[in-house]
């Protein structure tokens, strides 16, 4: 792939968002405002490679969107069938008027389209979808893979969400005060699905998508100034604040992953590790516990300790055993068995792992497999270990994290010669 293709598709991962957010603002249509968005990176890759990058992409991806706005309203009947202002050709145009629902308070068109596709018409997973491919600009085999689903199968779930929009004529906005603790678990976890993509991407060359952290990050602190006072709101923000804080230390100068218990401790970032830190002592004070403030609390954890061994395992447990009250998963008893394993040694974990596969919700979960490799080569078994990195091998989509299990699988196989 040559230059100007890789730097349009960082280009498309930076700004799709903020370009399907702002169109939507202007138009009220979901599906044109995605469309218009996808033809104007088409015809940028077309025009870039021949004259060239303009001197201000995102205008120029904007104008050319805008003006395929056009181009498709032209095949309608009028501009009013589909509820578009006469004022789009205006680059300023919507900012004042009521009738599209300006929020004064918070002016961020991704938040108010997050907190749409998050109406409570639309079924969870519908929600999630629509707004990792809206706002994460994941493609839709991204987001099938992330749900364990058929591509087809979640393509036509995303038709029948858009189209429920439509129809309802669900407004682009973020709802009165009252409506929002029945949204806000919704948004959080679409939220926390954004920054995990971008801090362990499911397929392609990087492991880090930085601009899905930052993006994530930045509508986190947009959700804390609108809802200063709920403490499940702060303790996400402190919870990805202090994830990303180890972000510089988590690849080497080739883009190999580097394991948390082999990170350099110094190339963590301090002042991010104060800012989350200081955010979730103000959760916690407000004494309405809840999972994303114990995640957060767990992240602290990792953070206080100055190398592997000093790590407070025991309290990790304990906060652990408190998350699964909250979210009684598999994913979280995962997590829970490496910390008992640290603890109380591996034959007690592999016990755990046994009983979470016999609930078979984790056998697309490549994690649990390379965790379960892991525990087999230390009890000395190496052919289960070969097999459950094996299968783990086969889930992976991203290169950073192929290239970490085959090199694990490499020396799997030394050890058992």
């Amino acid at each position: 792939m040559n230059s100007t293709k890789l730097q349009i598709e960082k280009l498309y991962r930076e700004e799709f968002g903020r370009l399907v957010a702002r169109l939507m603002r202007i138009t009220g249509d979901l599906d044109l405002a995605e469309e218009a968005v996808q033809d104007a990176f088409t015809v940028a890759i077309t025009h870039w490679e021949k004259d060239g990058f303009p001197d201000k992409p995102p205008a120029w991806l904007m104008t050319t969107a805008r003006n395929k706005v056009f181009d498709r309203l032209q095949k309608r009947k009028t501009r009013r069938e589909v509820g578009v202002s006469t004022e789009i050709e205006d680059d300023s145009m919507n900012a004042k008027r009521n009738d599209l629902h300006w929020d004064t308070s918070i002016s961020d068109d991704r938040l108010r389209l997050i907190f749409m596709c998050c109406h409570p018409s639309l079924n969870r997973q519908a929600q999630i979808s629509l707004i990792l491919k809206t706002i994460g600009g994941l493609t839709t085999e991204e987001i099938a893979n992330a749900f364990l689903l058929e591509v087809s199968t979640l393509a036509q779930r995303l038709v029948r969400a858009k189209q429920k929009i439509r129809e309802a004529n669900i407004p682009f906005r973020i709802p009165a005060d009252s409506q929002l603790p029945d949204r806000i678990a919704t948004v959080l976890a679409v939220v926390y699905l954004i920054f995990n993509e971008g801090y362990a991407a499911t397929s392609g060359d990087h492991h880090i998508r930085h601009e899905l952290c930052n993006e994530a990050i930045r509508l986190g602190r947009l959700l804390v100034k609108l809802m200063s006072d709920e403490p499940e709101v702060i303790g996400l923000l402190s919870l990805l604040i202090l994830q990303h804080s180890r972000s510089d230390a988590r690849l080497d100068e080739w883009g190999r992953i580097i394991l948390l218990e082999d990170q350099n401790g110094e190339k963590w970032k301090s002042d991010e590790i104060h800012d989350g830190q200081k955010l979730i002592e103000r959760a916690l004070r407000m004494r309405r516990p809840g999972p994303y403030q114990i995640q957060a609390s767990i992240a602290a954890v990792h953070a206080d300790a100055h190398s592997p061994e000093e790590t407070d395992w025991l309290q990790i447990l304990s906060l652990y055993d408190e998350l699964l009250k909250f979210q009684p998963t598999p994913i979280v008893e995962l997590n829970r068995a490496v910390a008992v394993y640290k603890i109380h040694g591996v034959e007690e974990a592999l016990n755990l792992l046994e009983e979470i596969r016999e609930k078979g919700d984790l056998q697309k979960y490549l994690y649990f497999h390379s965790t379960f490799a892991e525990f087999y080569r230390e009890t000395g078994r190496i052919a289960e270990a070969e097999k459950s990195l094996s299968t783990a091998l086969s889930l992976v989509e991203n290169d950073a994290e192929k290239r970490l299990l085959q090199k694990r699988l490499k020396n799997l196989l030394s050890e058992k010669k």
